[in-house]
């Protein structure tokens, strides 16, 4: 084993930061021989300096990232700050002193990946990012490397796990979504702003990359179609018990059928209570993966947290350590297939409409005639009527597989029948 030291720059010490420090100190001997040679915290970048930080050698810590990226002895920098400035340019900087990254941004990733790697390659160094997509469900290292001799059709995700916390609430407790997050809040799932999360800018950000890595183009954040689910109702619940399913927040990113283009998008679901991905309660996060050869393969387990980011950190360093004392660098970026991207307007899959519709004899087939009209089949219909002084009802319409542009042609025809007074929900049906 070599008796010098690997060095490395912590960039952020906060919940993540300040784990991976810890199993740095506590795990020294067992990667010290995992790598081939030991690991050495050399510096820790933070914004507040007098903060106490319990394990770290106060001698450590500094203000100046851009000081401690630059030193000359540095083998290996961390970023665990997030945000997309200083990070990109401090990752840049570590580059261009001859040192590897391992990161866990993933909205830098999602927006500036291609730049990165192209960074990494044009000084020979590494850039690792498991820890940016589903915590410590080891994902990034399977999809570009244990699959990379096969060919990845789909990839179905649960990625955040403050919405599938809150999903998960409101369809065993019975809560509205202000309740399910309120509670998701109080526990520490939800952020005082939770806007991230709730509107799918966290899953979106997670489905770019994933969607890069599975079908080896550039996918760009603002090619992901994003929905939140801050408009997802109890009711919207009820109705996805009653056709045997559950609501989720999905990452779905899908090669096309004639593999010429591909799509990512981040939206909720219905899927079916017998799909895998609809046992999955709480916070935790699950990655459903379809491949030509190894078929179906599901990844499971915490998505957030600082043990399992940390725990995802880690693998990357002891990866990135052992590159180094090969002298060689792990995979880079992957596009050759250079594969467009297609809007929402084509994707093809079932939905769930529900109307408010006036009680009375015709509405059915006048509501019929406009999903004709639109080429957008009817698979089940359902009313219900209110025996409200307003002579409303419910009506419940499942589709069969139609283009997404189709489905929003034929709901815009609806909004203008007398007859219906409003589109109370629109949800895609998935996962069948």
């Amino acid at each position: 084993m070599r008796t010098r030291p690997l060095k490395v720059a912590l960039l952020g010490c906060g919940v993540v930061g300040s784990e991976v420090a810890r199993i740095m100190t506590t795990h020294a001997d067992d990667l010290a021989a995992r790598i081939g040679a030991p690991v050495e915290l050399a510096g820790v970048a933070v914004r507040r300096p007098s903060k106490v930080r319990e394990g770290i050698d106060p001698a450590l810590v500094t203000t100046d990232a851009t000081a401690l990226v630059e030193r000359g002895d540095i083998d290996v920098v961390i970023e665990v700050i997030g945000g997309i400035e200083p990070a990109r340019t401090l990752i840049t900087t570590a580059f261009e002193h001859g040192t590897s990254v391992v990161s866990a941004n993933k909205a830098l990733l999602a927006q500036d990946g291609p730049a990165l790697h192209a960074a990494a390659e044009r000084h020979g160094r590494d850039l690792y990012y498991e820890a940016a997509v589903a915590g410590a469900i080891p994902l990034v290292r399977p999809l570009r490397e244990s699959l990379a001799g096969d060919k990845v059709n789909r990839v179905l995700g649960i990625v955040n796990g403050t919405t599938n916390f809150i999903l998960d609430r409101m369809d065993t407790s019975g809560a509205g979504y202000s309740e399910a997050l309120d509670e998701a809040t109080a526990l520490g799932y939800a952020e005082a702003d939770p806007t991230a999360d709730v509107e799918g800018f966290d899953a979106a950000a997670k489905a770019a990359i994933l969607a890069g890595i599975a079908f080896h183009t550039r996918v760009g954040i603002g090619e992901v179609h994003r929905e939140g689910i801050t408009e997802v109702t109890a009711a919207d619940i009820a109705s996805a018990r009653r056709m045997g399913c559950t609501v989720k927040l999905l990452a779905i990113c899908e090669r096309a059928a004639d593999g010429r283009s591909v799509t990512a998008r981040v939206h909720p679901a219905m899927i079916p209570l017998s799909h895998p991905l609809a046992s999955v309660r709480e916070a935790y996060n699950a990655v459903f993966v379809e491949a030509e050869a190894a078929g179906q393969l599901m990844f499971y387990g915490p998505g957030a947290g600082g043990s399992p980011t940390a725990s995802a950190v880690l693998g990357d360093l002891v990866a990135v350590c052992r590159n180094k004392l090969g002298e060689t660098t792990g995979p880079g970026e992957s596009a050759y297939t250079r594969l467009p991207v297609s809007p929402m307007g084509e994707v093809v899959t079932r939905y769930h409409i529900s109307l408010d519709v006036a009680d009375k004899p015709g509405v059915l087939a006048q509501v019929a005639t406009v999903f004709a009209e639109s080429g957008v089949s009817i698979d089940t219909v359902r009313q219900q009527s209110r025996q409200d002084p307003d002579g409303e009802a419910s009506l419940v319409v499942v589709t069969h597989r139609a283009p997404d542009a189709a489905l929003s042609g034929t709901v815009e025809a609806l909004r203008k029948l007398d007859t219906v007074r409003g589109v109370a929900s629109i949800m895609r049906v998935e996962g069948e």
